[in-house]
């Protein structure tokens, strides 16, 4: 879980470097405390869990709805607070497929049956 806050915080810099935005400035522009978003930064602390507001954070750092990045940045804050995206669990196909998945990258063989099923999934989307 560290990796992927810092792996955010790290991401969350740069957006904001390549910006040429202040720490202050940022967090003046989206109304957040200037204290947890150096604490994010740094990956001492989990980004919020609000879409919102890590919407409103993306697009204040430059990135643009419907840009693959934009989703990329969403992706990474939810991976970082450790949870799997809501719009993967609200796809019912994919909730099913989810513990082969599981089994899968912690080195269990799945079956055959739901590694055929979980390929036909990610060819379906």
């Amino acid at each position: 879980m560290k990796k992927n806050l810092l792996k955010f915080g790290n991401l969350l810099n740069s957006l904001r470097i390549k910006k040429e935005l202040s720490l202050r400035s940022v967090c003046k522009i989206v109304d957040y405390d200037s204290s947890n978003w150096s604490k994010i930064e740094r990956g001492r602390m989990s980004p919020p869990s609000d879409i919102e507001t890590l919407k409103k954070w993306a697009e204040t750092l430059g990135l643009s709805k419907g840009v693959k990045e934009y989703q990329e940045f969403l992706d990474e804050a939810v991976i970082a607070q450790g949870i799997i995206p809501s719009d993967i669990l609200s796809n019912k196909n994919a909730a099913e497929y989810l513990p082969a998945f599981f089994r899968t990258i912690r080195n269990k063989k799945p079956t055959k049956e739901e590694l055929d099923n979980l390929i036909n999934l990610i060819k379906d989307s």
